[in-house]
């Protein structure tokens, strides 16, 4: 939440390869994406504006653009990669970013635009593998699927929800249990633009054929989706949920297990001999990189958010996970969902928490609050008010919590519970606290570490100075793509996070 942009959170209808969600059939056979590629149209005038007037509010949304001596290499491969597809003749036709995100994630839009999260890059293990994710992101430009998928594209953000209460479409069909599968990102996930089964197994096949042509092991496509599918336990785990329903698996999405093996399957029929991976080079290119939150945006650790700019912390409740994002923080769980960000503070509580309630409601709609109630929490001067809000015989309460830092400025949550259940982020509302100059100066950056294997080091070794309190040798496992009873090599590559 980098010092958090007094506009609220907008939309952003992106691609991302960890998180699509929708239903429909198997796409079938590799050939099918192969003869539909040759169909590809190239890229328009009419995407390149688009795709322009698209990428700076994409890079404010997503932490801006990394700036770290990778950058280049990795738009590098991004553009051979893409001009695969047929979309453009030329690497120059396509602008490959680099993200400051701490998601993984991936996603391309119209106009020759490609994007990557430096986290997303951390978790795979050698080029074949980014290439093989952007290939798999460009795939769904070149088969069209956002332009059919439009009408499924929904807000990334909580107001995205929120905002249709208005409209009376929130809940029914048990969507406030969606909600967290569907709209908030935990962990691997991110909210994007969902597309059926059929799609996300179509943009593999093309992932899989730009990576052959391309000259790389088409493999790559599969073991960065076995990856992507450990590190969702992963978070799931580590954030007090059940790793098998994790929300980015969701029923809906093509089952991870049945994902990797189709698509290892499919690349051996476009497997070349001496295919490359690059795994050394794409190591050496990813040593030094950011992990995780950046500082500057504030960091989760376990269930608390602390923001050293801000000088501010809250922990949110067992069960529940955060998301941070670069003008709010997303918090999710079974028991309802969430946001802490801002607004336009001018002393006025009524007014904050008027509008507040208004961009909640969305454009020409409203939500009848009741009373402003004021208190102090931590010494902070806070006020709130409730709403109860009936759509399609279901109720829902929805709080805006607010917190008065001076007379310019306040924060606050925004929640959403099933009615008479709001108590649950009552612990959180209380949270809430400043932190000392020492105490922020003590929220450390991570980055992933690539060190050299010596004689007698072991998994567990190793695993050990991961920084992180908890799921030591689990993480050190998925960063790594292996199995805990492998043996480690003399003279092996191996990452590591650190401080």
């Amino acid at each position: 939440m980098s010092n958090i942009s007094r506009k609220l959170l907008g939309a952003a209808g992106v691609i991302a390869l960890v998180a699509c969600t929708g239903s429909g059939a198997d796409a079938g056979a590799v050939q099918s994406a192969s003869s539909k590629s040759s169909q590809v149209r190239s890229i328009s005038a009419a995407d390149k504006k688009k795709g322009a007037e698209a990428h700076p509010q994409l890079l404010q949304e997503f932490g801006g653009a990394y700036t770290g001596p990778q950058v280049a290499y990795v738009v590098g491969v991004g553009q051979n990669i893409a001009v695969q597809s047929g979309l453009g003749d030329a690497r120059s036709d396509f602008t490959v970013t680099v993200l400051n995100s701490p998601v993984n994630n991936a996603f391309a839009i119209p106009g020759g635009y490609v994007y990557i999260t430096r986290q997303l890059m951390a978790l795979m293990n050698d080029e074949a593998e980014m290439a093989g994710v952007l290939g798999h992101e460009v795939g769904h430009v070149a088969a069209r699927h956002s332009q059919k998928r439009q009408k499924a594209a929904r807000r990334n953000s909580i107001l995205g929800v929120l905002g249709q209460i208005g409209a009376q479409v929130l809940l029914g069909d048990s969507a406030l249990g969606r909600i967290g599968q569907e709209i908030f990102g935990t962990g691997s996930q991110l909210l994007t633009l969902k597309y059926s089964r059929k799609q996300e197994y179509e943009a593999d096949d093309l992932g899989i054929q730009y990576l052959a042509t391309a000259g790389y092991d088409p493999r790559g496509v599969s073991t960065m989706l076995e990856s992507l599918a450990a590190q969702s336990a992963i978070d799931a785990r580590a954030a007090g949920r059940d790793a098998r329903s994790t929300p980015a698996w969701a029923s809906t999405h093509p089952d991870p297990a049945r994902r990797v093996s189709r698509a290892a399957i499919n690349a051996d029929k476009f497997r070349i001999s001496g295919g490359k991976r690059n795994r050394d080079i794409f190591l050496q290119n990813l040593d030094g990189v950011l992990y995780g939150d950046d500082p500057k945006q504030g960091v989760i650790e376990g269930n608390s958010f602390l923001h050293p700019d801000l000088k501010l912390k809250f922990t949110v409740p067992n069960g529940f996970a955060m998301q941070n994002g670069a003008r709010a923080v997303s918090i999710s769980g079974s028991g309802g969902q969430g946001q802490f960000t801002t607004g336009a503070y001018s002393g006025d509580r009524a007014r904050y928490i008027d509008s507040a309630f208004q961009v909640l409601a969305g454009s020409g709609k409203s939500i009848a609050h009741g009373g402003i109630q004021n208190t102090r929490v931590n010494g902070i001067p806070a006020f709130y008010a409730q709403a109860r809000v009936s759509s399609n015989n279901s109720q829902v309460d929805v709080t805006v919590f607010a917190y008065e830092f001076s007379k310019s400025s306040a924060f606050h949550f925004a929640t959403i519970a099933p009615a008479g259940k709001g108590s649950v982020f009552s612990p959180m509302y209380q949270s809430i606290r400043k932190i000392s100059t020492k105490e922020a100066a003590g929220i450390k950056a991570r980055k992933i570490d690539v060190v050299t294997v010596k004689r007698g080091d072991t998994i567990s070794g190793l695993a050990s100075k991961m920084a992180y309190d908890s799921y030591q040798q689990q993480r050190f496992l998925v960063l790594n793509r292996m199995r805990g009873n492998q043996r480690l090599q003399p003279g092996q590559k191996v990452k590591i996070v650190t401080y």
